[in-house]
């Protein structure tokens, strides 16, 4: 049973290692045994692997903090799930051939959805379901921008908020995004810069932009303040400049801008089994009914899983990278 396993901190392609583990027995009450389809490589990852997440786990440590798989075997007092059910992993060592896992971690979805949008469920579309929920009661009419806009979230947020009838100013660093984000149903399409809010202005008047989802900081978070309506918000859950997000006291005091964060993790560290469920089949419905899809740009089996790290990582891509432990 082949499983990818962090062993230091450093570039990820250098610091990981396959493992060809023993074969799993029956599980133990309560757990199964899960035979995991796809697995997608997420930012957090990278951040763990090169030691510069906000939390570090004790090493050697197993990776992939989501991912879907078919139940193989129940143990004793599992009722509530079938051996072929396709589930959502929430767990955190999903990069594996097998895992074993609580069953109260495992939330059936349906086979009829495609497998590698449901593996991309737990953290990307939360996230941008969570962030345009949270923090602003919007109302239809209202603007949202965010920059890294061509990323996943970015992508989820576009087709989310359309669904509620909200409009999104969508920031990026290439020009040539602009045909395929309007296509997925952004609004506006701007590139990052200098004079962001006046161009921002000029194509939308004195509507109003009550939040701004930042996931790139540095001076990026200024830029999108700089836009908002007075007394908004910005959401920053990111740090792809490697900066320390940048406000000035004029925004703070005069504006009345407002700066948080978001961070997945600690929002469903405070939610209950019942309602994480219900939030995960709601946006697997979304899925199904192809109201919400995650580009992918390439699939690694384990036993390539430096050339997929090396992926991930680079810049300029235009879907996720995945695995698929089993083929």
């Amino acid at each position: 049973m082949k499983y990818i396993e962090l062993t230091a901190f450093g570039k990820p392609w250098e610091v990981c290692k396959t493992i060809n583990g023993n074969d799993l027995a029956k599980p133990d009450p309560g757990y199964v045994t899960l035979e995991i389809n796809a697995a997608p490589i997420n930012p957090a990852e990278l951040l763990i692997m090169e030691g510069k997440y906000a939390t570090q786990p004790a090493l050697p440590v197993k990776l992939g903090i989501e991912g879907v798989g078919t139940i193989l075997d129940l143990g004793d007092g599992v009722e509530d799930l079938n051996i072929g059910d396709r589930v959502l992993s929430l767990g955190r060592t999903n990069w594996a051939e097998k895992i074993q896992a609580p069953a109260n971690t495992m939330i059936r979805v349906s086979k009829d959805a495609d497998v590698n949008q449901l593996s991309m469920l737990k953290v990307n579309p939360a996230t941008a379901m969570f962030m345009l929920e949270q923090f602003v009661d919007l109302k239809p009419g209202d603007w949202v921008i965010q920059n890294a806009a061509n990323s996943a979230v970015g992508r989820c947020l576009i087709q989310l908020a359309r669904a509620k009838g909200i409009s999104t100013i969508n920031v990026v660093r290439r020009s040539d995004l602009n045909e395929e984000l309007i296509e997925l149903g952004a609004d506006l399409v701007f590139l990052d810069g200098e004079d962001l809010a006046d161009r921002v202005r000029k194509a939308i008047g004195e509507a109003n932009i009550p939040l701004g989802i930042d996931a790139v900081a540095g001076k990026a978070t200024s830029n999108l303040a700089e836009t908002l309506s007075e007394g908004g918000t910005v959401v920053n859950y990111g740090l792809l400049s490697g900066e320390p997000c940048q406000l000035t006291p004029d925004m703070i005091v005069f504006k009345g801008i407002t700066l948080t964060g978001f961070w997945l993790a600690k929002k469903l560290g405070s939610m209950s089994l019942d309602k994480i469920q219900e939030t995960y089949k709601n946006l697997a419905s979304k899925i199904i009914n192809g109201d919400l899809y995650v580009p992918v740009e390439a699939i690694y089996d384990l036993g390539h899983f430096e050339d997929a790290l090396r992926h991930a990582y680079r810049g300029g891509r235009n879907g996720k990278i995945l695995f698929a432990p089993n083929g």
